[in-house]
């Protein structure tokens, strides 16, 4: 007996399935979901907005106790009520300029950084995006700290020689140059940390360049320092918001053009790392 076994037909072929596309547009949006997925990045925009608004009302009302008292700090004596309320910008920074290297080196030391360059085997893509995303961030969070302290800084020294409003000249410029210098931190931090691969490699330069070398710099004789001392990160960085400025220091534009300089060598920096060595 025989039997007829009638042949299998395979299905009808679908439509295939759409070549992947590594796009700007797709890497910007894995890195901002790469960003807000960590418990890190919350804790640490948190302290970087808690010390900028925390230490600029701790220093406004120092002043107005100072002034109440009779006895005013020499270091309070010539404060203007934005300069007393960024006074917190230089603990800001170390938070958020620690965060962006670990946005980056923080990959590197789990090993998701092989995942991340599979999918994105040209790799600067990566870089660019995460630069900007945190840089977005940073620059945002910063400007929000510099003027919700200036509202109740600004409220604290009413009525006392520092007292100033939005309106008067300079004050707007000063605050939104503050949100931008912890921006362009946040971005030099990225670098770094594309640039050493390490967490604390990153943020032992990052605290040298913003914290320890004008220290260092300070024990110059005074012809040297007064030739140097301008252009270093921090001090170029101060002069963007600084509302005013004097023969020792860069005005508010040259101050910004310098730290694009710095924040451009250190991203050229960790192109040219990214693009010549393995991961």
């Amino acid at each position: 007996m025989s039997t007829l076994t009638a042949p299998i037909e395979a299905p009808p072929a679908g439509p295939g399935r759409p070549a992947y596309r590594v796009t700007g547009k797709r890497v910007l949006s894995s890195e901002w979901a790469k960003l807000w997925s960590l418990r890190s990045t919350w804790i640490t925009l948190g302290l970087g907005l808690l010390f900028l608004v925390a230490f600029g009302l701790i220093a406004s009302s120092r002043y107005k106790s100072g002034i109440g008292s009779g006895h005013m700090d020499p270091d309070f004596a010539d404060s203007t009520a934005v300069s007393l309320s960024l006074f917190g910008t230089n603990f800001a920074q170390l938070a958020l300029g620690v965060l962006g290297v670990l946005v980056m080196a923080g990959e590197y030391s789990t090993g998701m950084i092989r995942s991340t360059m599979a999918a994105v085997p040209r790799r600067l893509p990566v870089l660019w995006a995460k630069a900007a995303v945190f840089g977005l961030v940073t620059l945002v969070v910063g400007i929000l700290g510099a003027f919700i302290t200036f509202g109740f800084g600004s409220g604290i020294v009413s009525g006392t020689p520092a007292a100033m409003s939005l309106t008067h000249a300079g004050v707007v410029r000063s605050l939104l140059g503050a949100g931008l210098y912890l921006g362009l931190v946040g971005v030099i931090g990225t670098a770094l940390g594309a640039l050493l691969r390490s967490v604390a490699g990153g943020i032992s330069v990052l605290v040298g360049a913003l914290m320890l070398i004008p220290g260092l710099v300070s024990l110059l004789p005074s012809s040297w320092r007064g030739d140097i001392s301008p252009y270093l990160p921090s001090n170029a960085g101060a002069s963007m918001f600084a509302l005013t400025h004097d023969s020792t220091t860069l005005s508010p534009t040259a101050g910004l053009l310098v730290f694009l300089g710095w924040t451009a060598l250190a991203l050229a920096g960790a192109a040219y790392r990214l693009v010549r060595r393995d991961v």
